[in-house]
């Protein structure tokens, strides 16, 4: 290798760990802020009466600072979203990636992508004009406007980043497996299902981990369509998320309210890391990663 090629190398390897080192300490940066921002409130509070009580009211004579409420409702919005946002992404991306003519092919993913680019706000005005009074005059309750329109919504978000990624995972199998299977007397749907999926289940298993991403930390959209009432969760029940606690009330917070909602910020920091490295583990635990 020539001295000048071997330069040329040294360099973009260091601009390489330069990029990297920087996202690394921005982490760290976000960490520690959270952390030096959100324990005054909990130590105040009370770690206990901080997550497990039952009603939040800032702005009381005698105001209480219980997120129970907010922790209940996000695990079960991110979790009716994955119940039907993670099966239709993937058969989709199944269908997309091995069984899609051309053609349809093609306009499914400039349809994904057009999905993926849509602003939250906009799911959230769409939901709140079809959604919200769909479901109020299906199961007759006096406001549409709840956990199941929010569970609705949250699904369809998570679609694109799902369909995406899995879509370029079962690409990435090399088509000597597949070829090999049908070789053997298997069916396309077996070759699909039996040795296509399981050689992209790293890549599924991030596509996975990014929509359970995007469904926690979603806020405009939600705060659009669940009511935002400090509610424990119910499907036709006004409630309000982890995140749009902290929207609704950080623009006029102060003193212990703006401590409290920090101490929102760093819960829900660390729900998502928890969240995250649960589903790398379970997911990705055969390859010992």
């Amino acid at each position: 290798m020539r001295k000048g090629e071997r330069r040329l190398e040294t360099l973009i390897h260091g601009l390489f760990l330069a990029a990297g080192l920087v996202t690394v300490g921005c982490v760290l940066l976000i960490t520690v802020y959270l952390i030096i921002s959100g324990i005054p409130a909990i130590r105040e509070i009370g770690l206990w009466e901080f997550l497990l009580g039952d009603t939040w009211a800032s702005t009381s004579a005698e105001p209480r600072f219980g997120i129970l409420p907010f922790l209940l409702t996000s695990v079960s919005g991110m979790a009716g979203a994955m119940v039907i946002g993670v099966p239709v992404g993937f058969f989709s991306a199944v269908y997309l990636a091995k069984a899609a003519p051309q053609r349809v092919r093609v306009v499914s993913e400039h349809i994904v992508s057009l999905l993926a680019g849509i602003p939250s706000v906009v799911y959230g005005l769409v939901a709140m004009m079809v959604l919200v009074p769909w479901v109020r005059s299906t199961f007759h309750v006096p406001d549409g406007a709840g956990l199941l329109v929010a569970i609705l919504v949250l699904a369809v978000m998570i679609l694109p980043s799902i369909i995406k990624v899995s879509v370029t995972a079962l690409e990435a199998v090399p088509k000597e497996y597949e070829d090999a299977s049908l070789a053997l007397g298997a069916t396309a749907a077996e070759t699909w299902f039996r040795v296509s999926v399981p050689a992209a289940k790293s890549g599924i298993a991030a596509a996975v981990v990014l929509g359970v991403g995007r469904a926690i930390g979603e806020a405009t959209a939600v705060m659009m369509v669940a009511g935002n009432a400090p509610n424990m969760p119910g499907l036709f029940q006004s409630v309000r998320f982890l995140t749009t606690a902290i929207v609704s009330e950080m623009a006029y917070s102060g003193g212990l309210q703006r401590q409290a909602l920090f101490s929102i910020a760093l819960v829900l920091y660390l729900f998502i890391l928890l969240i995250n490295a649960a589903l790398n583990f379970f997911l990705k635990r055969d390859r010992g990663t």
